[in-house]
């Protein structure tokens, strides 16, 4: 079953207006309105939050809107700008996200993300990452997957918030009780059936199909059958003009995988001998295959470096085969390495002249195109146990700044330190028992303490803050990493509060 994203901005032209004037963007807080010309009016064509708080509205009268807020800044719409920046935005998503992308004018985004969510964790976590990142760059967002565009779009502008996720085989039911504004209809269109009597789109479903189609078109009954999951909608998706990409059209239509296979294996040569020709290899791999009944099937690769090996890149493909629903047939076949990175010809060494370092890269791409997340971690410089480190792609290269080794770190940190209950004498003593998740301990052995500062430097709350650590040992031989809030005689340095951070061995 298809997965679609629509990525809604719904104050696009206004965030893509102060993003283009930088730092001499006005604040966020002052209204701010996008004018257009309709005949000879001038009316409000977009605004932003602080805008909309004030009272103002899209269609309002220009004049009447400067008359009721006097700090408004008016700006003339610019269509065709916004049209391509959005297409650009567009392109982003096409190298971060998935395959198949599209513009939805005037201030959305299209993604079938079908197969391409395991490359982000899970969809939950992929659709966090779009609004995060759209969010860093300036401009709000809201976003819905679902199974179809029409309910993807309708989800992402009437509930969405930020984001939605839909399971698979409930879209149908999840738009019946929403506007029948939702449905992409004409205006007018709206209008006249809100003077039917119809809001919600449950209301035209329970109504037979003829009527509205001789009063108002074929239109209502397409939306209808795409919003509920009836019939495909496909989508047209952007192309990236720098990407390298080859091509296969066939007289009859393909559908045994290992036919399927075979051409991979024809297009992958065919790219790499162009890709060698520029120099490049390949980080992002697309293998789109369009069927005889107008749909689409995309495979993505990912690679940890930049590769130009035509088997290594024909396995990851082929790996994935088995989620290409050809159905009646393939009839066109398109690869396109989406994304590329230099990558200069490497002389083959000799065994023995030098013995060739391993190479795990290929493992990792297996691995991690099977959906698996994979890392590595590297140290950070700071103090504080939880900031000491960050996670880096497992082929980054290695950190100059090493582990600390004056105190021992435990091989397990918590993921948040979790409060125990404590008997120690103050300041500088031990805990004489400890009770952790209901169980009590009681300590053998110790080492500490290490005191630990804040970075007052960062935040100011942390100017006087101390952890006092030790390492302990229980009468098992279980040994835990504790600590201690605040340095056990001035108050201002911590309540004296206990915590468990980690675990040793």
């Amino acid at each position: 079953m298809p997965r679609v994203v629509s990525v809604y901005l719904p104050t696009w032209p206004t965030d893509r207006h102060r993003k283009t004037l930088g730092q001499q963007a006005p604040p966020a807080d002052q209204p701010l309105v996008m004018i257009g010309h309709k005949g000879s009016r001038r009316l409000i064509m977009a605004a932003n939050d602080a805008a909309i708080a004030a009272g103002l509205g899209i269609g309002m009268v220009a004049s009447k809107a400067q008359a009721l807020v006097a700090d408004l800044i008016m700006v003339d719409l610019k269509p065709e700008d916004d049209l391509r920046e959005l297409e650009r935005l567009a392109l982003w998503f096409l190298g971060n996200f998935a395959p198949i992308v599209a513009a939805d004018p005037p201030n959305g985004i299209v993604i079938d993300t079908t197969g391409a969510d395991h490359l982000h964790g899970n969809e939950v976590m992929m659709l966090t990452g779009m609004i995060n990142r759209l969010r860093a760059m300036g401009f709000a967002a809201r976003a819905a997957l679902a199974d179809s565009w029409g309910a993807a779009h309708a989800l992402a502008r009437f509930r969405a918030s930020p984001f939605l996720v839909l399971p698979a085989g409930e879209s149908a039911a999840a738009v019946l009780d929403l506007p029948i504004s939702a449905l992409r209809l004409d205006a007018q269109i709206v209008v006249a059936l809100r003077k039917l009597g119809f809001e919600r789109i449950g209301d035209l479903e329970a109504t037979p199909r003829a009527p509205l189609a001789l009063r108002f078109g074929p239109e209502i009954g397409r939306r209808l059958d795409q919003i509920l999951c009836r019939v495909p909608e496909p989508i047209d998706p952007i192309r990236s003009p720098e990407a390298v990409s080859v091509r296969r059209a066939f007289a009859e239509p393909i559908s045994a995988a290992e036919t399927i296979a075979r051409y991979v294996g024809r297009l992958v040569q065919r790219l790499c001998i162009i890709l060698e020709e520029q120099g490049l290899g390949v980080r992002r791999l697309d293998l789109i295959c369009h069927r005889v009944d107008s749909g689409l099937q995309v495979i993505r690769a990912g690679t940890a470096k930049p590769v130009r090996d035509a088997p290594r890149l024909t396995r990851l493909l082929c790996d994935q085969i088995e989620a290409i629903e050809p159905g009646f047939g393939i009839e066109i076949m398109v690869l396109s390495a989406s994304r590329t990175e230099p990558l200069d010809a490497i002389q083959a060494v000799s065994s023995l002249i030098k013995q060739p370092e391993a190479d795990i890269s290929d493992l990792v791409d297996v691995i991690a195109n099977r959906g698996h997340l994979i890392y590595r971690i590297a140290a950070v410089e700071s103090d504080v146990p939880e900031r000491s480190f960050m996670l880096v792609p497992p082929l980054a290269d290695d950190d100059e700044i090493g582990w600390p080794l004056h105190w021992p770190r435990p091989s397990r940190l918590l993921a948040h330190p979790e409060p125990i209950q404590c008997l120690a004498l103050l300041p500088d003593h031990p805990p004489v028992n400890f009770t952790w998740r209901g169980i009590r301990h009681v300590v053998k052995r110790a080492d500490g303490p290490e005191r630990v500062f804040g970075e007052w430097w960062k935040r100011d709350k942390e100017l006087v803050a101390v952890r006092d650590y030790f390492a302990v040992e229980n009468e098992a031989g279980e040994r835990f990493w504790i600590f201690r809030q605040g340095d056990g005689e001035h108050s201002d340095s911590g309540p004296g509060r206990w915590f468990v951070q980690g675990l040793f061995g």
